[in-house]
């Protein structure tokens, strides 16, 4: 957490002393309506929403601290109900849908809105928020905050907040999505950069979430550069699989350069030599984006490719030399073909450096088949051309799978788009389906015929 700079809390200030001179806050006081309350969150809360939203965009490991000096009573509690949403999803949570690590910052904005003169009105706003994690928290951190409250009402709410059926971990899960669902638009992550060996392994993972939510919305990180940077420097933290992901991660998503360039070009290379289980973790790593979805594009893979020195004390440079290959002459050239099949047979089939160059093939088929369009379906037929030489080289029934549901995705979008079955496009593409679908063992003839049966209107009951 960094402190908050002083040209954020200048603009706090000001939006608080504005509000505390309104006619707004002077009829709050002398009424206490709610719909008075009401005007002052549409006042100000936009307000302080703008600087929260300039302070993700560029300063996000300053949320924190802007987070708690929103809890000063001159807020008189406004904005509080949005900052305990993203205190609930900010935390790392378990397979099990619990929290890894108590969460403080959510229990001091709770304890803030619960002391708070205008807290029966923020209550209204709250109920879900509490419920949600209060269902990610252990019953015993539940019950010491429920019992630091004297007040009576205040108790009785809270313990109110604990519903039985999130004791179920599908139900956890199933509230959780859906709650994090709501807050899809919003910029809240904020993270800490561990300085000790002890701090890496409570910190790295929530961390690794926030960097790559920063690369995936193409966020401005140069506040954040400095800390990645003092990490690699950081001789503690170094020859640890940690170490190795925050290499990969500044290595393939932030655009280096200059004598940053030279120093993470030695720092890369060196690590490559210290560690004996870099190459392992590296591919650990890379596969880990795979599934996290992170897009791992040519230019992320050249950016490493330019980080390697050519020793050969691991298996990197032999891959990266692949990818070179793959994204300069593309996946369907012929060469590209034949280096994939070269390289593929020097490694077992089963190994993550194989894994992770079936990825980079399906990812470039996916994203085709995600860029055209209905009308284009000609490419479709010319682009699964190549299905069979991938799906023969690399001979794996995972690939296979990958691959069917992304074709399937297509179909489907094909066949609600031509929907007239004795119109020309449809009879093409039943026709083309039928035959490269037995020809790649997607489906049998029986499950071809159920796909393109025309189902019978019932008849109404008369």
């Amino acid at each position: 957490m960094k402190p908050l700079d002083a040209t954020y809390q200048s603009s706090l200030d000001a939006i608080a002393e504005e509000l505390q001179a309104s006619p707004e806050f002077a009829k709050y006081l002398d009424e206490e309506e709610e719909e008075d309350y009401m005007a002052l969150r549409e006042a100000y809360e936009p307000r302080i929403a703008k600087i929260y939203n300039a302070v993700a965009e560029d300063h996000p490991l300053q949320l924190v601290s802007f987070e708690k000096y929103l809890l000063e009573e001159k807020f008189e509690g406004l904005f509080l109900p949005r900052i305990l949403g993203f205190a609930v999803l900010r935390g790392e949570i378990n397979d099990n849908y619990k929290y890894i690590r108590p969460q403080d910052h959510f229990q001091a904005i709770l304890t803030a809105i619960c002391q708070s003169s205008n807290f029966d009105l923020i209550k209204k706003r709250i109920g879900q928020t509490i419920q949600m994690g209060f269902a990610l928290s252990s019953d015993i951190r539940i019950t010491n905050l429920t019992n630091t409250f004297d007040n009576k009402k205040i108790r009785y709410f809270l313990q109110s907040q604990k519903l039985p059926r999130y004791r179920d971990p599908r139900e956890r899960k199933t509230g959780y999505i859906r709650y994090k669902n709501q807050f899809r638009n919003e910029n809240f992550y904020s993270a800490e950069f561990p300085k000790t060996t002890t701090d890496l392994k409570l910190l790295f993972s929530s961390l690794r979430t926030f960097l790559f939510y920063r690369v995936e919305n193409d966020n401005n990180n140069t506040s954040i550069t400095p800390e990645i940077e003092a990490f690699l420097a950081n001789e503690q933290l170094q020859n640890t699989p940690e170490y190795v992901q925050m290499l990969g991660i500044y290595g393939l998503f932030f655009p280096v350069e200059g004598d940053s360039m030279t120093t993470l070009k030695k720092q890369f290379n060196a690590s490559r030599k210290s560690y004996p289980e870099f190459a392992e973790n590296w591919w650990e790593f890379i596969l880990s984006i795979y599934k996290a979805g992170v897009p791992v594009d040519g230019a992320a893979d050249a950016r490493i490719s330019n980080l390697l020195d050519g020793s050969d004390v691991d298996n990197l440079t032999p891959y990266y030399q692949l990818m070179d290959t793959i994204h300069s002459k593309e996946y369907d050239h012929p060469d590209s073909v034949e280096a994939m099949r070269t390289f593929y047979g020097n490694h077992p089939g089963l190994s993550n450096i194989n894994e992770a160059a079936r990825q980079t093939i399906l990812n470039y088929l996916g994203d085709y088949l995600k860029s055209i369009n209905e009308e284009e379906y000609a490419g479709y037929f010319e682009l699964s051309k190549i299905f069979p030489v991938y799906v023969d080289l690399f001979n794996n029934q995972q690939f296979n799978q990958s691959l069917k549901e992304m074709c399937m995705k297509y179909i489907k979008r094909l066949l609600k788009r031509y929907t007239d079955k004795r119109g020309k496009d449809y009879q093409d593409i039943k026709k083309f389906v039928k035959t490269s679908f037995i020809d790649l063992n997607f489906m049998t003839a029986k499950e071809l015929v159920e796909m393109f049966k025309t189902r019978r209107k019932k008849k109404p009951v008369a």
